[in-house]
Parts: C-alpha cells; sequence; structure tokens
C-alpha cells in the first residue's frame, strides 16, 4: 500500500497540479484564450430576482375543447352519424345532439378507446373525457368533459412546455445562470442572480405571447362562437370568429424590420411548411374579408384580404419602437406560453445581503479549518501536518472540480464544503489510529503503516459510500438549495478519498520510509 512506481506518483502531482489551477482560477486572473471558467454565484451569495409564477390553465382547456369539437364532428361525419346543435358549454363542455338511431352507437363509440389507434383520429382520445348522456325532449343530448386524470395531464404538459418557453425567453435576454423550477402543478419559480431590476424580465414573463390570425365576422351563430375584442389602441372593436386560422406555433422565425415604404418598425414572420399552407388556404378563400391578427387577447392590425397570400411570410404592424418590435419578435422567436402567468411572488436579494452571507460562509469555514489544523497538529505531530495538507488538496480539488463544471454556488453549498472538511479529517483519524494499533503488535514501521492504511479502508469507503448514497438522493429530488448541498458534498466525498489515499498516503509513504529506523515515527 505505501508503495507508489514512478507513473503513479507523477499522475498524481498533475492531477492536482491542474484542479488547484483551476480553483486559484477564481480568485486571480489570468489568460482568459487557455480557461476562462469560474462558478457562479447563487441567487443568495450574488442577489437577484426571485419571481414565482402561477398558470391559468383556463385557456388550454378551452383550446383542447375547441380541437376536440373539430375531431368529433370529423369523426361521427366519416361514421355517416347525424349530429347537430354542436358548441362549448360554460367553456368546460362539448355539447352536442343526435338523432334515436345513433344513440347507442355513438355511445359505444366514445367509450371505444381502440377507436384512437386509427391514426386518422389520434386526436380523439376519449379516455380523456367523461361522458354523460341526457335526454332533452325529443333528441338525445350528449356531454364531454375532461375526467380528472385528462386534467391532471393537461396540467402537467402545460407545466413543463411553460418551463421551456420560460428558459427561452430568459436565455434570449442573456442573463446569467438562471435557476428554473417547478413548484407544485402549476407554479413555476424563476431564481435570476445578479438582475436586480427585472422590470423587462416581469414584461416579457406576463406576456402570453399568444399569436393568432382570425376572421373578423358578423355571423355570431357560428359553431365555435364569436368574442368582441378590442384593438391595442382601445379605439376600435371588433367582432372575430373563434375559430383559429392560423397560430404562432407555426412560426419558424420573426425579427424587427424597418419598413422602407411606410417609414414604420414592424415585425416580419416565416412560417414552416404546414402554416405556409393552411394561411394560404386561408387567404384564398377569404378574400374580400378582414383578418384579425391577435396577440394576447388584442387586435395589433385587420388588415382587407385582396388576394390570396401564398409566400408562406408577413409582417406585422403597429405603433412600435424599435424596442418593442424587439421584444416582440423575441417573444415569437421562443414560442408562446400554453397558458396565461401571473406573478404571484416577487423579492430581490440585494448584493449587500449575497456578501454578507458570502463573509459568513468564509468565516466559518476558515474558523472550521484553522481549529482543525491546530487539533491535527497537536494529536498527531507530523502526521497531522501531513493530514493538514491533505485538507488543503481536497479544497482545491473540491473548487476546482466545481469550476470545470461551472456549478453554481449557494450557502448551502458552502455549508457542504465546510462538511468535507470534517469528513476528510475523520478519515485521516481514522487511518492513524489504525496505525498505532498495528504498531503495538507489528515491529516492522513500514508493515505497520501499510496494514493501517488496508485495513482502514472497507470502513472509510463504507460510511463516504453511504454519504455519496444520501448525497445523490438530495441531488436527484431536491431542488435549488438543496442540489446546491448535495453537490459540493457529493463532490467533496470523491476529493476525499482521492486525497486521502493518493495525496496523503503518498506523503506518509516518503516520510515513513526515509525515517523507518526512528524509534517512535506516530
Amino acid at each position: 500500500m505505501l508503495y507508489f512506481s514512478k507513473l503513479k506518483i507523477l499522475l498524481v502531482l498533475i492531477f492536482t497540479i491542474i484542479f488547484s489551477y483551476f480553483s486559484i482560477s477564481n480568485f486571480t486572473k489570468f489568460d482568459d484564450n487557455f480557461f476562462s471558467r469560474n462558478i457562479n454565484l447563487g441567487l443568495d451569495l450574488q442577489g437577484g430576482s426571485y419571481l414565482l409564477l402561477e398558470i391559468d390553465n383556463s385557456p388550454v382547456i378551452i383550446q383542447k375543447l375547441q380541437n376536440k369539437l373539430s375531431s368529433l364532428k370529423k369523426f361521427f361525419k366519416d361514421k355517416n352519424i347525424r349530429s347537430t346543435n354542436w358548441k362549448i358549454v360554460d367553456n368546460k363542455k362539448i355539447s352536442f345532439e343526435i338523432d334515436n338511431t345513433s344513440l347507442e352507437e355513438v355511445l359505444s363509440l366514445l367509450k371505444d378507446k381502440e377507436s384512437v389507434i386509427n391514426p386518422y383520429y389520434q386526436r380523439f382520445k376519449t379516455h380523456e373525457f367523461n361522458v354523460e348522456e341526457t335526454k332533452v325532449s325529443s333528441s338525445n343530448n350528449i356531454e364531454l368533459q375532461f375526467s380528472k386524470y385528462g386534467l391532471v395531464q393537461l396540467k402537467s404538459s402545460s407545466q413543463e412546455q411553460a418551463i421551456e418557453i420560460v428558459r427561452r425567453r430568459v436565455d434570449e435576454i442573456g442573463t446569467n445562470e438562471p435557476n428554473i423550477l417547478k413548484r407544485g402543478s402549476d407554479r413555476i419559480l424563476v431564481e435570476l442572480p445578479g438582475l436586480d431590476n427585472p422590470d423587462r424580465i416581469k414584461t416579457l414573463l406576463g406576456k402570453t405571447a399568444n399569436l393568432t390570425f382570425r376572421f373578423i365576422t358578423q355571423n355570431e351563430s357560428e359553431s365555435f362562437g364569436t368574442e368582441k375584442l378590442s384593438f391595442q389602441d382601445e379605439t376600435e372593436e371588433a367582432v372575430v370568429s373563434k375559430r383559429i386560422i392560423l397560430s404562432g406555433d407555426n412560426l419558424i422565425d420573426a425579427q424587427p424590420r424597418m419598413d422602407n415604404q411606410s417609414n414604420q418598425t414592424v415585425v416580419t414572420f416565416n412560417l414552416d411548411r404546414v402554416g405556409a399552407k393552411k394561411f394560404s388556404k386561408a387567404t384564398s378563400t377569404g378574400v374580400g374579408k378582414r383578418l384579425a391578427i391577435i396577440l394576447d387577447g388584442k387586435i395589433i392590425s385587420a388588415p382587407n384580404i385582396r388576394e390570396p397570400i401564398i409566400g408562406g411570410s408577413g409582417q406585422i404592424t403597429g405603433d412600435f419602437t424599435f424596442q418593442t418590435a424587439t421584444d416582440l419578435a423575441l417573444l415569437l422567436r421562443s414560442g408562446a406560453l400554453p397558458a396565461p402567468m401571473k406573478i404571484i411572488e416577487e423579492r430581490t436579494v440585494g448584493p449587500d445581503l449575497g456578501q454578507d452571507s458570502i463573509n459568513a460562509g468564509v468565516l466559518s469555514l476558515i474558523i472550521g479549518f484553522v481549529l482543525v489544523i491546530c487539533f491535527m497538529i497537536i494529536k498527531y505531530r507530523i502526521f497531522g501536518f501531513i493530514a493538514n495538507i491533505t485538507l488543503i488538496s481536497n479544497l482545491l480539488l473540491l473548487i476546482g472540480i466545481l469550476t470545470l463544471f461551472e456549478a453554481t454556488l449557494t450557502l448551502p453549498g458552502i455549508a457542504g464544503i465546510i462538511l468535507t472538511v470534517g469528513m476528510a479529517v475523520d478519515a485521516n483519524v481514522l487511518i492513524f489510529e489504525r496505525i498505532k494499533e498495528e504498531i503495538k503488535s507489528e515491529n516492522n514501521k513500514i508493515i505497520a503503516f501499510d496494514n493501517g492504511y488496508l485495513k482502514s479502508k472497507s470502513t472509510i469507503l463504507d460510511a463516504n459510500i453511504t454519504t455519496l448514497i444520501a448525497a445523490i438522493i438530495l441531488f436527484i429530488l431536491g431542488s435549488g438549495p438543496v442540489k446546491g448541498f448535495a453537490l459540493t458534498l457529493g463532490v467533496g466525498i470523491l476529493t476525499t478519498l482521492f486525497s486521502v489515499y493518493f495525496v496523503a498516503r503518498l506523503l506518509t509513504a516518503i516520510y515513513v520510509i526515509k525515517n523507518k529506523n526512528k524509534e517512535q515515527l506516530i
């Protein structure tokens, strides 16, 4: 155990020097072209903004009901089943009527989950709905509404999509190391370290960016229904169909531009192949009609369709400044949120508070480190000195690995580092106490030290592996600060084992071999 080949000694030195360099790069300015990574400070250390967002899933439910209504009508038409009076009731149910001869067949089809296997009807998933039959005079009225399982799935999908969209919007602005996490089934936590003025972020996150193209109509008896919307400048209102011709999902790019003809700032957009086809068909059949371009419930513009638009591109005009056009283009590029969100909690942590946390954490680390160093030197003399060198190398390795992966350090992360110091000392104490026991029964000092390291190995590994398992579970199931603590603790366990069984053992071997004839070594 005390024997080290020249290759092993070289590898230990190279590994220790490299990660020590990574660690020291956080505190000194080296050449950025060679290594430019650093540990990022979390919200509690650096200061920044904390936003808790809540998702309103009501519009998602309505949109899903509209899609189901279209699918069902198409489904029944293909099955030659006569159905009438299609409508959405209270924004919660699909209601329709069928004749008496088709009642049993319709109920059988709605309850038959196998009917969704056909790719043509794959959007028609009946297991998401509850089926209710109601007799109304001489007709049969059937109502469909989401089951509890269907609502849970819808909320989960909406939250996952919203997190991805929020992440895109934050990344587009260039915020450093944002922390975006789930909270419950309809909330999202956004932490923005280093950002003390979150007004623009709040504005962007507060907008759904739900872009739709719908026809202005005077016919209020449409199956999809109509609604009255106001223009963005609040000077005019118009009745628009709830039927969505095209949505922002079909956009592949959006950019702010200056229109040379009107000398106005506009947002140009390009559609994907499906969107271009839909847009072409809608503008071909709707020549002479007004097409409303609606963003988050407000009509931006409503031009008359004079001829079919088949190019798959267009522009959005409005009273834009270049900044508002840039933000709108950003919102459209990153995609629409599946549902509106509102900020229900907001906090700003000042950099002074963060600095106080750093100072307190560093002070506690220094105090603990100094006390441990003094204890080890008094207790084990030269081997205590070796253990202290091991502690320093352990900290350098730990910080170096965190730097390499650009980890985010939080206050609980500092606590994990302090705990690592204690665990590293614990391993050395176990080894040295075991060596003392071996010296009592073994005259050969080298064999005694060798047995001390060998026989204490299983105990140290068992203790550290069980702690490592706990750290892994905390990292997987935890979030935010808990993850930070688990990360530093887990990495600290690995660096502890390396420093104890390679660095400390190498230094111990050098000293013991050179002083093997001394009467008392430890």
